[in-house]
C-alpha cells in the first residue's frame, strides 16, 4: 500500500557547514571540484553521481600545505561527505614532482617556531584535517602523484587506499629536522608495515619508492608514468628486478652509484603521463559505485576504526608536545631548512648540538648560533 498519505518534506536540506570560501584558484590552494563517474571499460557516464576530486595546489612548494591549505581540505572532506551525488574522494595534487611533503616550512620557520601557542592552535587544525579524512562517509582514494613524504605521508595514510605514480617516494622527515612524525605515522604505520619497518621508517628519514611500499603493503597498486615512444616504462631509479641478494628481497630498492645518476638524468627530461594512475583510480571507483552505499560506508568505517584506535588516544598529546617543540629543535630544525639557499645547507650540526647538550649548556640564542649554518656570502 502507498504511504503517500504521511506527511513528507519536499526540500533537500543542505548539511554542509562551509560554503565555498575555503577554495581557490591560484596557489597555494585547495581545489574541489566534481567529476562523473564512467564506466571504464565503455565510458559511458553514470547521470548524477560524481566523484569529489580534492587537490592540493602549491606546487611550487611541493604541495606542502599552509594553515590555508588545511583548512580547504578539511572543507572540503565535509562538503563531499554532505553531498548525496558523490560516490567517493579522490585526494591528490597538481604536478608531477609531489603529492605533498608535509607543513610549509616557509610558514613554520617565519611565523610559527617560537610561537608555541600559536603552533597549538595550528595543530587543532591539523588534527581537524586527518579527522575530517578518517571520518569522511565517502571512500577516500589517494591518487599518489608525486613524493608522499612528512605529513603528506601522514594524511595520505589517513585515506582508505592508495595508488601511486612509479616515481613516487614516500618516507618521514621529522627527526632530521625538527619533529617527530607523530602526525598519524606512529598511529598508521604500525597497522599498515611490520613493527620493524614501521619503526625505521619513522626515524630514519630514509625515502622508499612505490614499489618498495606495495611490496611491504602499505600502498594498493603502483603504475609506470614515464612515456617513452608510445609506451610505458618504469622508473629507472628503482630495481624493479625481482631477486634475492645475500638473503634480501632487493626488489623495490633504489638503485646507487653511477646507476642511480644515469636513471636521475633521464627521469628529469623524461616526460609523464597519468593516464594510466587515472584509469587505477577509476576502476576503484567504479567498483565502489557498483555497492551498496551504506554497506560499503559501514565496512569502511569498521576498518578504519584500527587507524583511528591509536589516532584519537594520543593526537591531543601530540599537539601540545608539538606546540612546545615550536620553541627548541623545530626552531632549529624548520629553521635549518627554510635558510639552506642562504647557508648551503638543511640541517643544524647535530654533532655539535649533541656536544653541547652533553656539557649541560642551556638551549638559548647562543647555542642556537652554535649549531645553526652561517651564510654563505
Amino acid at each position: 500500500m502507498a504511504l503517500d498519505w504521511l506527511p513528507r518534506e519536499g526540500e533537500i536540506k543542505d548539511h554542509d557547514l562551509w560554503g565555498d570560501q575555503f577554495f581557490g584558484k591560484e596557489a597555494p590552494c585547495v581545489l574541489y571540484e566534481l567529476k562523473p563517474i564512467a564506466d571504464p571499460r565503455t565510458g559511458k557516464t553514470a547521470d548524477g553521481l560524481f566523484t569529489a576530486w580534492i587537490t592540493l595546489n602549491n606546487p611550487a612548494q611541493f604541495n606542502s600545505y599552509t594553515t590555508g591549505m588545511v583548512k580547504g581540505v578539511t572543507a572540503g572532506f565535509h562538503k563531499a561527505s554532505m553531498d548525496r551525488r558523490v560516490v567517493a574522494v579522490v585526494f591528490t595534487a597538481v604536478g608531477d614532482k609531489a603529492f605533498c611533503t608535509g607543513g610549509n616550512t616557509k610558514e613554520y620557520a617565519e611565523y610559527y617556531s617560537m610561537r608555541p601557542t600559536e603552533y597549538g592552535l595550528y595543530m587543532d587544525l591539523f588534527n581537524g584535517m586527518v579527522d575530517g579524512i578518517l571520518d569522511c562517509k565517502k571512500p577516500v582514494v589517494c591518487r599518489v602523484n608525486g613524493m608522499r613524504v612528512a605529513g603528506g605521508q601522514e594524511i595520505g595514510m589517513a585515506c582508505d587506499l592508495a595508488v601511486a605514480s612509479d616515481l613516487a617516494i614516500f618516507g618521514q622527515a621529522g627527526p632530521r629536522h625538527g619533529s617527530a612524525p607523530v602526525g598519524g605515522s606512529t598511529d598508521f604505520l604500525p597497522w599498515m608495515l611490520s613493527i620493524e619497518d614501521a619503526m625505521w621508517n619513522c626515524i630514519s628519514c630514509e625515502m622508499w619508492s612505490a614499489y618498495k611500499m606495495k611490496r611491504l603493503g602499505l600502498i594498493s597498486k603502483v603504475v609506470p608514468v614515464i612515456k617513452q615512444d608510445g609506451k610505458f616504462v618504469r622508473n629507472p631509479q628503482v630495481i624493479t628486478d625481482k631477486y634475492v641478494d645475500d638473503g634480501e628481497i632487493v626488489y623495490g630498492e633504489m638503485k646507487t652509484g653511477d646507476e642511480a645518476k644515469k636513471a636521475r638524468e633521464l627521469v628529469k627530461t623524461a616526460t609523464t603521463d597519468f593516464a594510466l594512475l587515472d584509469k587505477a583510480v577509476a576502476e576503484i571507483v567504479w567498483t565502489f559505485t557498483n555497492l551498496f552505499p551504506n554497506c560499503l560506508q559501514m565496512s569502511i568505517d569498521c576498518v578504519r576504526q584500527k587507524k583511528k584506535l591509536f589516532w584519537d588516544q594520543a593526537k591531543l598529546g601530540y599537539r601540545h608536545w608539538l606546540a612546545a617543540n615550536m620553541s627548541s629543535e623545530a626552531f632549529l630544525g624548520f629553521n635549518a631548512f627554510n635558510t639552506k639557499k642562504i647557508t648551503g645547507q638543511d640541517t643544524i650540526d647535530f654533532i655539535k648540538y649533541r656536544q653541547l647538550l652533553a656539557a649541560g649548556r642551556m638551549v638559548d640564542d647562543a647555542l642556537f648560533a652554535e649549531v645553526l649554518g652561517k651564510p654563505t656570502k
